[in-house]
């Protein structure tokens, strides 16, 4: 039969890990919380750049032709 001491030395272990497991648990939601806003803002940034390429495309459209401009 385990001694008083050992079942407190494991009482004392299984605290910490629940204190490390918390402390886990905040970390990954803080992590996550991180992950969506660059999602976002990784979306907006592809966006933008899709409006940029259609007003370049748009404007190159608008160019003379170089042959006919010779």
């Amino acid at each position: 039969m385990a001694s008083a001491s050992q079942v407190e030395q494991i009482a004392e272990r299984v605290e910490r890990l629940l204190v490390r497991y918390e402390e886990l648990q905040r970390t990954n939601a803080l992590l996550v919380q991180q992950v969506e806003l660059l999602t976002q803002e990784r979306d907006s940034l592809r966006s933008r750049l899709g409006a940029a390429r259609s007003r370049v495309d748009a404007l190159l459209e608008r160019l003379p032709d170089i042959k006919s401009a010779a």
